[in-house]
């Protein structure tokens, strides 16, 4: 399978804001170039259901262990395990459980209101998921095919301009007022303007206003805890080096880097839908061989 590279030209013009402020404005035209030929994994069988497996093993092998505390007396009690209680004894004719002090009200156990857990989460769980290497090359093989087919790309939700008919796109020489310059490393004066263009260049200007605007404050304890807001997935940029390019476009939202050599299936299928809207360098593309 053979794809035209899309080389980039960009015009940096010097625009003139309020107060003598200077703004530096990118004319940006796109040539498609030689093609180059993919390697094998991009013809690879769609398998739906080891990527979901491989997905599903990535999530369960990075959660946190999780548990209660363990009760170490009145100094620090664990949950449920925080009152003052007293033991009636036996031949009372009432059940023989902790009650509170001074109160008829059971308390310290599992089936007494606001009493403890019976089996609380164990931080001992393993939640880890074993995944054969094989089964983890194929998953990511085949979410690397789905990148290629137009129509499920685009029913995975992303948008783009009507006249992109291949999948995926291939940066490759890129150039600023006449002089070459390595794509993965250029100035990021300016850097994530500079990607923005290039992406709207390339016709996928939608899909980036689609996850910009489609951020939203996440429900529930996850806004105290780090998470506050959920973006929706947007293109992800596969590069050989994560050099200049790499760090100015892990800024735009929903934008995803990800190095050639680290390439997963979870990258390219993330939620184990397949079909993301991918961008590869050539250089890239010569590090997946």
């Amino acid at each position: 399978m053979k794809v035209a590279v899309h080389n980039i030209i960009n015009k940096i013009e010097q625009d003139e804001l309020d107060a003598g402020r200077l703004q530096e404005v990118y004319d940006i035209d796109v040539e498609l170039g030689k093609k180059v030929s993919l390697p094998e994994s991009f013809s690879s069988e769609i398998r739906t259901d080891l990527v979901k497996l491989a997905v599903a093993s990535a999530r369960a092998n990075r959660r946190q262990a999780y548990g209660s505390n363990p009760h170490v007396g009145k100094r620090k009690p664990m949950s449920g395990m925080k009152h003052s209680v007293e033991w009636w004894g036996k031949g009372r004719g009432v059940s023989r459980i902790m009650r509170r002090t001074g109160q008829r009200r059971g308390a310290q156990n599992p089936h007494t209101l606001g009493g403890r857990r019976a089996h609380g989460p164990k931080v001992e769980k393993d939640w880890s998921r074993k995944l054969n290497r094989n089964e983890r090359r194929l998953a990511r093989n085949s979410a690397l095919a789905a990148t290629t087919d137009v129509d499920m790309v685009s029913n995975r939700g992303h948008r783009f301009a009507e006249e992109i008919s291949t999948l995926p796109i291939i940066l490759g020489e890129y150039s600023e007022n006449g002089e070459k310059i390595d794509i993965e490393a250029f100035n990021l004066s300016g850097g994530t303007r500079k990607v923005n263009a290039i992406f709207e260049a390339l016709g996928l200007g939608d899909d980036l206003r689609r996850a910009r605007d489609g951020r939203k404050i996440r429900a529930g304890k996850a806004t105290m805890r780090g998470r506050v807001h959920k973006t929706p997935k947007s293109i992800l940029l596969v590069v050989a080096n994560k050099d200049g390019l790499a760090k100015a476009a892990r800024n735009l939202p929903g934008v995803d880097v990800v190095a050639a050599k680290d390439l997963s299936a979870e990258h390219l299928a993330p939620g184990g839908d397949l079909g993301r809207l991918t961008v590869f360098t050539k250089a890239a593309v010569e590090a997946l061989n």
